[in-house]
């Protein structure tokens, strides 16, 4: 996991995914080219809602686990018990939003349920709940890229927006899905504006840049400065920051 990186090495690369959240979540809304860049690197850490409720959640999750027992399909249930199970791990997160060990159990419920809720889906599959389901696979929480993508690319055919294919392009990069990550670009500059179109392909390779760099920080690697980026969230010198995150 990407937070059970020790000391310093974990601030580094936590300040580099905050800098990607800003680059992405960042610099296409500043070109108006969409804003709802939802879940993973940017919300996870503005989304904790601390322990208040919590008992009544706990109330819930127990209702639904005696309703998905006795139909494994009830997918009202489902979505509930996927919601609840987020908020639970994050009331746990500190406030670098790393999740403890009980934590990281809630998000493996919430990730078993959102499983059982795509098998037990006949129409299309909620894309609110896929925002969810993108920030319990994000690499700040079990750091499963590929779930990510495939909640990612969810969102996208929901949004059909410039931003929602951004996001996918970023987890398949991550993923290492490089068709994914193509297709996704393209869709991506095709539903940009004609003028920002150059702006938005720059943007993107930065981006993909951004993460090859983090992912090398990750498993150990040199750390790399990132263009554009002066040092910063690239560098090895920086402490802890926030979070931001992709067909």
């Amino acid at each position: 996991m990407l937070f059970d990186l020790q000391g310093k090495r974990r601030r580094v690369v936590q300040a580099t995914y905050l800098g990607l959240a800003v680059l992405m979540g960042g610099g296409l809304v500043l070109f108006g080219i969409g804003g709802d860049v939802s879940g993973g690197l940017f919300d996870a850490f503005s989304d904790r809602s601390g322990s208040s409720g919590n008992d009544i959640v706990e109330e819930r999750v127990q209702r639904n686990e005696e309703r998905v027992q006795t139909n494994p399909n009830a997918i009202a249930a489902r979505k509930e018990l996927v919601r609840d199970y987020y908020q639970l791990a994050v009331s746990q997160a500190d406030d670098r939003g790393v999740y403890p060990a009980d934590a990281q159990d809630e998000l493996r419920k919430a990730a078993r349920n959102w499983s059982a809720y795509i098998e037990a889906e006949d129409g299309d599959p909620d894309a609110s709940l896929a925002r969810v389901a993108l920030r319990v696979y994000d690499v700040t929480a079990l750091n499963q890229p590929e779930e990510a993508m495939r909640a990612a690319r969810i969102i996208a055919q929901d949004t059909n927006d410039p931003s929602g294919y951004v996001q996918l392009a970023q987890y398949a990069v991550l993923a290492g899905d490089k068709r994914t990550e193509n297709l996704a670009t393209d869709k991506a500059i095709e539903l940009s504006p004609e003028r920002d179109r150059q702006r938005v392909r720059r943007e993107l390779r930065q981006l993909k840049a951004a993460l090859i760099a983090s992912q090398l920080q990750q498993e150990g690697g040199p750390d790399i400065e990132l263009e554009g980026q002066g040092g910063g969230a690239g560098g090895g010198g920086q402490g802890g920051g926030q979070q931001g995150g992709g067909q």
